[in-house]
């Protein structure tokens, strides 16, 4: 089968949303299909949305693809007979960061005109697609309740799980992901500042927001903990991730009401790593769950502060949770096989 697979993309930003499109397209290759990988480039700001919708529903693939599969926003709004939205997120500054303090922009006259506007193109968009899957159950209850749109729950694997490896459990706690204020990495720090063992804490990850990396190192030697804080804001390469993972304590990722359980709980699941979340973490609920298979706190310092030092005091407990998040993957029935089942039915 010819497969297109389109998405938006911002020019010189890796993340996850592009893993998983690129993470499919080698998996139909192995199954004898010809995807072709589509990037538009989005801006990811608020005054360019609508003339980017416009751009992708201008694109006519009709004749070229038997199916073309969606991904990011606004990748939905594209024509095609047979099109397949697999929802990974809203453009979250209309959704659900529009009542955040991470929203960028006024509630005013404006702005709400050209949110409703969003809502209702990406209403037709989605209502346009043959099926709609999302990335979780969290996901799937947004577009019911903002677009009227029911989806199947359709949880993205990893890439050859097999790469990730487990080795003793160190001091080190690691949050691989991007740096941004919604990832809140700050919460992390402040935490590492009330800690009372010789716990660490490893921050990795690109950022969007130059000031934000420099915050945290400021935030870091204000606490006086910047000996026991490593702050890689780049990309990281694969083997770097696996290497991070093999020898670390657990994993840390506390964003706000993320639409996703994140690659970066299932990367630490499959080393062995339970992951440490807060308890408005969103969709990483449906993956973690408190005290089977990781740990679940208030969004507080103290309180992430007190996970830290809980785990590094016992080890075999970190151990425990660890063996049981990769457990987690296969009682949720996360793999390829169903997803390209599900995609191409």
């Amino acid at each position: 089968m010819k497969i297109g697979l389109v998405s938006s993309a911002v020019p010189l930003m890796q993340g996850g949303y592009r893993l998983i499109v690129e993470w499919l397209a080698e998996e139909l290759r192995k199954r004898g299909h010809e995807p072709e990988v589509i990037y538009l480039p989005t801006a990811d700001e608020a005054e360019s949305v609508l003339d980017e919708m416009a751009s992708f529903r201008a694109m006519r693939f009709g004749e070229v693809f038997d199916r073309v599969i969606t991904f990011r926003p606004p990748a939905h709004a594209i024509q095609h007979p047979r099109k397949v939205a697999w929802f990974i997120h809203h453009l979250d500054m209309f959704y659900d960061l529009w009542d955040s303090p991470y929203r960028p922009f006024p509630d005013n006259a404006q702005f709400r005109a050209l949110r409703a506007a969003i809502v209702e193109a990406d209403t037709a968009a989605l209502a346009s697609a043959q099926r709609v899957f999302s990335t979780s159950h969290a996901a799937a209850d947004r577009l019911a309740r903002c677009n009227g749109v029911q989806a199947e729950v359709l949880r993205p694997p990893v890439h050859a799980p097999e790469r990730f490896r487990s080795g003793d459990y160190g001091d080190e706690i690691a949050c691989i992901c991007r740096l941004e204020p919604r990832k809140r990495q700050h919460l992390l720090v402040e935490a590492l500042g009330l800690t009372r063992s010789a716990v660490r804490l490893r921050l990795s990850g690109p950022s969007c927001a130059p000031d934000y990396p420099a915050s945290l190192r400021a935030a870091a030697e204000r606490l006086g903990v910047q000996d026991r804080l490593v702050i890689d804001d780049r990309w990281i390469e694969e083997e770097d991730k696996i290497a991070v993972l093999e020898t670390a304590l657990a994993a840390a990722y506390v964003a706000l009401d993320e639409d996703s359980c994140g690659y970066p709980i299932l990367e630490a699941a499959h080393a062995k790593r339970a992951s440490i979340t807060a308890s408005d973490a969103g969709a990483v609920l449906e993956f973690v769950v408190d005290g089977r298979n990781g740990v679940v706190v208030e969004p507080q310092p103290a309180a992430l502060a007190a996970a830290f030092d809980r785990l590094h005091a016992d080890r075999a407990l970190a151990r425990r949770l660890g063996e049981a998040a990769l457990g987690r993957i296969d009682d949720l029935g996360v793999s390829w096989d169903r997803v390209v089942e599900r995609l191409l039915a």
